[in-house]
């Protein structure tokens, strides 16, 4: 039976293990362990940086993701924000992201939340024809960044 819940402590290494597997699935990008694991135990030891969410069958942790907050002015109230959503391959295609994806937002709304965003590759087909059939939108934002390495 499937169960999503906030992760807690002790499902850092899973998530760790789901990081370092999203960013070299996605870019080729190969994660430093002195970085990622004190950054994903930030998240823990700080709520105030965002909170992870995971889904388990049967005890194991089969995903991941990362809720970040943005405060709008224009709502005066968080917006969340998806992040680093990872779902086991075994485990993709079964509806575990649509799972998550109501229950934080049913928490959300519980919490008086302005709304969800995420971003996703431009060419990512699968997962935005995903986000498009809960119902979001593609804005008329353009995301730009500068990331340090």
């Amino acid at each position: 039976m499937m169960r999503i819940r906030k992760a807690a402590a002790d499902d850092s290494n899973d998530i760790i293990d789901f990081q370092k597997k999203m960013a070299w699935e996605t870019e080729e990008y190969l994660l430093d362990d002195t970085k990622v694991t004190p950054g994903v135990m930030a998240v823990f030891e700080n709520p105030g940086h965002g909170q992870y969410w995971v889904a388990e069958d049967e005890g194991k942790v089969v995903a991941s993701l990362l809720i970040t907050y943005e405060w709008s002015d224009w709502r005066n109230a968080n917006v969340w924000w998806f992040q680093s959503v990872y779902v086991l391959p075994e485990y993709r295609r079964s509806g575990i992201f649509r799972s998550m994806y109501l229950k934080i937002k049913e928490e959300g709304e519980r919490q008086g939340i302005a709304g969800l965003r995420l971003y996703v590759e431009t060419n990512n087909e699968r997962a935005r024809k995903t986000y498009e059939a809960l119902g979001m939108q593609s804005e008329h934002y353009t995301m730009y960044e500068w990331l340090k390495n």
